[in-house]
């Protein structure tokens, strides 16, 4: 938790960005897993946590842009709640935390908020993406569930993704945090797979040390000798020689801070020939599409940068054929590479995607593509100094997808398909690192992770 000031700042600067009106931000509510006492891990609406910084449920911050006012809607805790959960701060303490002294009891926000909208007040709210808020804007606003989408605040949106996607200084040292605990994670699996384990056992020492750091894994842990499944969240493989393991995970820090990385590596220790053919040229990717971030390119290019280097290497294998920009212009790498080269980061490791990805990764001047992968590509406008994004291009062998467009002969001007069988049962590898857009280039967050092959044998055989 950050000092109260901060908290005022963050409050001050989104009102200035808004002309009239009130805005209305919910906390999120305990979510049970079975039955109502038996709860999930607590997570806060990170806008909520941005502003009002209150790591508790059930919460509502208001803003009266015209009157400067702020207030605070939470529940007074008694002395049940104490028998239970042990001592609280009263409402008013909590509010002090983050420079709020109009505190007002949860059962009131129905007749404080109801005065405003009989006064015909503008009310500002973001698109809820949980059902317990759409019921509580129903209720508290008289707004249908049906009707919310077309009542959300667009002017609310674009402040917010404006003001959060530039990361101060304190968010940048919380970011570190979160990074440090995520290199011990990397570190940790490189050097405790080997054959004969299943993927579960190394998942929960990943678990482990998120937690013991201070926060929680940031995302599911994506562990996998099926790296070509591109979100696998099963973990039921026995490991084997000869398999590489694709090690998408990331901590949050104790403030709710992500960082999100990627790792590949081989089970046994040592990358076969083959392996290291295809690792290399997802390495030179991703070490190029990083050296060319700075303020004023867009992420676009960046994208389409890894997909010409990933073109080039694998025509390099004969695995890709004909002109390289051709190719890409027309999508052929997708085959290859489906996902986009990375996405925004900061206290959502998707940052803000709850409020639309479209608000947060393109604008009035750059719209979303409909190509096959290019289309996936969820930041595509011009990079600001503090932005925070990830790098992460890969290649994956997906039987099903191959199949498919070679029935379908699609873009056979460009891939060599019988040269693909021998990569059939192959799998992916994806290396992802997370940076920050600065003044005159960038700077990779967090201390190094192994990725250079001779460092990840190392790692993995020490």
């Amino acid at each position: 938790m950050f000092d109260a000031k901060i908290y005022r700042s963050r409050r001050k600067d989104l009102s200035s960005r808004l002309n009239t009106g009130i805005i209305v931000l919910l906390a999120n509510e305990e979510s049970p897993m079975n039955y109502r006492d038996n709860m999930y891990h607590f997570r806060q609406d990170s806008t909520f946590l941005y502003y009002f910084g209150l790591n508790e449920p059930g919460m509502i911050g208001v803003i009266d842009v015209d009157e400067g006012k702020e207030f605070l809607f939470g529940y007074e805790y008694t002395i049940d709640d104490t028998i239970w959960m042990g001592p609280k701060p009263s409402l008013k303490e909590r509010g002090a935390l983050v420079g709020i002294s109009d505190v007002v009891n949860i059962d009131k926000a129905d007749v404080k908020i109801g005065e405003w909208i009989a006064k015909g007040r503008r009310m500002h709210f973001l698109p809820p993406y949980r059902p317990e808020h759409e019921l509580k804007i129903q209720s508290l606003l008289g707004i249908h569930i049906s009707q919310i989408d077309a009542h959300k605040s667009r002017e609310l949106i674009k402040a917010v993704v404006a003001q959060r996607s530039v990361k101060t200084e304190q968010e940048l040292a919380e970011l570190e945090a979160a990074h440090a605990i995520t290199r011990e994670m990397h570190i940790t699996a490189m050097q405790k797979t080997r054959a004969g384990l299943y993927e579960r056992e190394i998942v929960a020492l990943l678990r482990s040390i998120a937690t013991a750091g201070g926060g929680n894994p940031a995302f599911p842990v994506i562990f996998t000798v099926h790296g070509e499944t591109l979100h696998n969240h099963y973990h039921g493989h026995k490991m084997t020689d000869g398999r590489l393991v694709v090690n998408d995970s990331g901590a949050e820090s104790a403030a709710g801070y992500a960082a999100d990385i990627t790792r590949t590596f081989p089970v046994n220790g040592k990358f076969s020939q083959q392996q290291r053919d295809i690792y290399e040229i997802v390495l030179r990717a991703e070490k190029s599409c990083i050296e060319a971030l700075k303020p004023g390119i867009n992420n676009r290019e960046i994208h389409l940068l890894a997909a010409r280097i990933i073109t080039e290497g694998l025509k390099s294998l004969g695995l890709m054929k004909g002109d390289v920009q051709q190719a890409v212009k027309q999508g052929a790498h997708a085959l290859f590479f489906p996902h986009g080269i990375g996405h925004m980061m900061g206290l959502d490791v998707h940052d803000m995607e709850n409020l639309g990805e479209n608000y947060v990764g393109y604008d009035d001047q750059n719209t979303r593509s409909s190509q096959f992968g290019l289309a996936s590509l969820r930041l595509a406008k011009i990079l600001q100094p503090g932005f925070v994004l990830t790098i992460e291009p890969g290649i994956y062998f997906i039987p099903a997808l191959i199949d498919k467009w070679r029935a379908d002969d699609k873009h056979g001007t460009f891939i060599n398909y019988p040269a693909i069988e021998k990569y059939r049962t192959f799998g992916g590898v994806r290396i992802e690192d997370d940076v920050v857009v600065t003044a005159d280039g960038y700077r990779i967050i967090g201390k190094t992770i192994p990725k250079e092959i001779q460092e990840v044998e190392q790692t993995c055989q020490g």
